[in-house]
């Protein structure tokens, strides 16, 4: 079999992902995600009510790192829950752990039940982001695999909108507990939902054993570097230092494991699945700069909380708009131009911001800064449905493919955690100077999407027969 990374025998149409016999499955995969993405961004919005009300400021980051780290492990065991447990069953339990965590948060009377509670979310959203992925190739025909990754990448940008919105909303009122029963009455819809809608698959024992060196190695990467953001000076330096250690060791190591998280096509010679990933990576570091965007506009263009919220969402809503327009793309020549383009458009967008960052900016630099951050944006979701497609034709076997798919969202996670620590450290260098602090971050990251470009340039070149093909 032709190991093919770009173009499809068939194409298929968004009215067929979206109604019909496909409308409840991608009602799943997508809202998986987005209960996963808003409820990160909800969760942000209300933190300051939070705090207020059960106190806890000294562990305020801490309510990310527990939900980040939970994240990343369950993330690493998606394939393995879908090939022993099948789609239903996944989904199921991806459901309930963050209904239970969501709960959790939602009766919390102090910030260490709180914690738990995120904790317990994080291993749920871990499920559900890997599941949008890995079960697109399970229940939806080939022709409909780049639309449908389009849609669930997607999410990630729509939650970037609709949770601040709605967190805010919550808080303006101080019904910050409400927020949280509202969305775990989501999660259990969802349930239902899935249960009826997703095809239940044949199951069985794993093929290799469960991958407990690998996940220790990056279990501790992440949380080294979540810690990275919560210190500083000295400190923050090493905790990166130490994370990027472990992750090489985790690369170094699942080269030669017998169990492993990645799939063993990964390191195949002369195969593009590597460059897929590092490719993701690169565009991680414009996910990076989110965190930072709305304190740029507070501080630098003395906009009101509100509008800076959504200067930080147009990044997202670029990325969200892209993606919907490049899975579009019919021939592997336009497809190859889109993903190479990609880390390009984001260099792009935030060269321009960061030029337009100097202090007392008038109202039209103000309105150029959405103009830009959608630029950025948009070099994002152009290339990454097609990143997502390559993952999923990596292989013919069906478990490792699952591995394939559900690495998108595993590298992705541990890409914009590292790039969230080093946008850290960037702002601290500047700092007092926020005009300084903006230069160094977007400047810098603009480096490190153009790097990208060469391994978008091989992740879409046509490689050889597929691992396990004929």
């Amino acid at each position: 079999m032709t190991y093919e990374l770009v173009g499809a025998k068939e194409s298929g149409s968004w009215r067929e992902l979206l109604s019909g016999r496909y409308a409840a499955v991608s009602a799943v995969l997508a809202g998986g995600v987005l209960v996963e993405a808003s409820n990160v961004y909800l969760t942000t919005s209300l933190l300051p009510t939070i705090v207020a009300d059960i106190g806890g400021a000294e562990f305020y980051a801490w309510t990310m790192t527990s939900f980040l780290v939970a994240s990343v492990i369950t993330s690493m065991l998606v394939s393995r829950l879908l090939t022993t447990r099948g789609g239903v069953t996944s989904y199921v339990l991806a459901f309930v752990l963050f209904a239970a965590g969501t709960v959790i948060c939602a009766v919390s009377p102090g910030m260490t039940t709180l914690l738990v509670g995120r904790a317990v979310q994080g291993l749920g959203g871990g499920l559900l982001a890997g599941l949008g992925y890995a079960l697109i190739q399970r229940a939806l025909p080939e022709r409909l695999w780049v639309r449908a990754a389009a849609l669930v990448s997607a999410m990630w940008g729509v939650g970037n909108i609709l949770g601040p919105a709605v967190g805010g909303l919550f808080g303006q009122f101080g019904a910050w507990r409400l927020a949280f029963v509202v969305l775990a009455a989501v999660a259990i819809a969802l349930v239902v939902l899935a249960v009826r809608a997703i095809p239940r698959t044949e199951t069985g024992p794993s093929k290799s054993a469960f991958p407990l060196g690998s996940l220790v190695l990056l279990t501790a990467s992440v949380a080294a570097v979540s810690v990275a953001s919560v210190v500083s000076g000295i400190a923050t330096v090493l905790a990166i230092a130490v994370g990027v250690v472990l992750v090489v060791w985790f690369v170094v190591y699942e080269r030669s494991a017998t169990a492993s998280v990645l799939p063993k096509v990964v390191f195949g010679r002369g195969l593009p699945l590597r460059w897929v990933y590092l490719t993701v990576v690169a565009l991680a570091f414009g996910i990076g700069t989110e965190s930072f965007i709305p304190l740029f506009g507070q501080e630098i263009g003395a906009l009101s909380p509100l509008v800076a919220g959504f200067l930080g969402s147009a990044l997202s809503l670029g990325w969200s708009l892209a993606q919907i327009l490049s899975a579009t793309a019919k021939t592997p020549r336009s497809v190859r131009m889109l993903v190479t383009a990609g880390p390009l458009a984001l260099a792009a967008g935030l060269v321009g911001y960061g030029a337009l960052q100097h202090t007392m900016p008038t109202g039209v630099v103000v309105a150029a800064w959405f103009a830009v951050l959608l630029v950025a944006g948009s070099g994002i979701g152009m290339a990454f449905p097609h990143l997502t497609v390559a993952a999923l034709g990596a292989t013919d076997d069906e478990e490792e493919a699952a591995k394939a798919a559900a690495g998108i969202n595993t590298v992705l996670l541990i890409a914009t955690a590292f790039s969230a620590a080093t946008a850290g450290v960037l702002v601290n260098l500047g700092a007092p100077d926020t005009v300084a602090s903006a230069h160094l971050l977007v400047f810098g990251f603009a480096v490190a999407a153009v790097l990208g470009v060469f391994p978008a340039m091989a992740s879409v070149r046509t490689g050889p027969a597929r691992d396990g093909g004929s």
